[in-house]
């Protein structure tokens, strides 16, 4: 099931923060303000299995753009369908704010993601060059949320 994240989630999500995102992780502290709505423009959902928090995503919706600045799932769960369906979760809250498309990053290393992405129609719009702390470069990611939208 995806939800909301609530507070009682947030240990939960910085630990699968450290796991899925390693070095560049966000802080526990960071997490915590996230899903207590310290970030009026941030969400954070969570993917629950049996009261579990397996996955967990967080988007910025800002005027006309959705940005997706994260999407993790405990490695035993990956490749069956808990990314998908955090992101089509994204994907459907974001309309109703306002945006238009939906933008992201992902380091040009991550082949699994580069692959998921495409296979969900995102496109490639740029790169950014040494973007991650290792320097690491990201490439940006564009899906066009409604009719006539790129």
């Amino acid at each position: 099931m995806i939800r909301r994240a609530v507070p009682a989630d947030a240990d939960a999500i910085t630990a699968l923060e450290r796991t899925c995102q390693g070095e560049d992780a966000w802080s526990a502290w960071l997490v915590r303000d996230g899903v207590e709505g310290g970030l009026p423009t941030v969400r954070y959902l969570v993917a629950d299995v049996d009261g579990v928090v397996v996955g967990y995503a967080v988007a910025s919706f800002a005027g006309d753009i959705a940005e997706l600045q994260r999407i993790g799932v405990v490695p035993a769960l990956r490749r069956t369908g808990v990314a998908s369906a955090l992101l089509d979760e994204v994907v459907a809250e974001a309309p109703g704010t306002g945006a238009n498309r939906l933008l992201l990053e992902v380091r040009e290393d991550n082949a699994a993601a580069l692959s998921f992405y495409a296979h969900r129609g995102l496109v490639e719009i740029d790169r950014r060059p040494r973007y991650y702390r290792d320097g690491t470069t990201a490439v940006v990611l564009r899906l066009p949320l409604v009719k006539g939208c790129g």
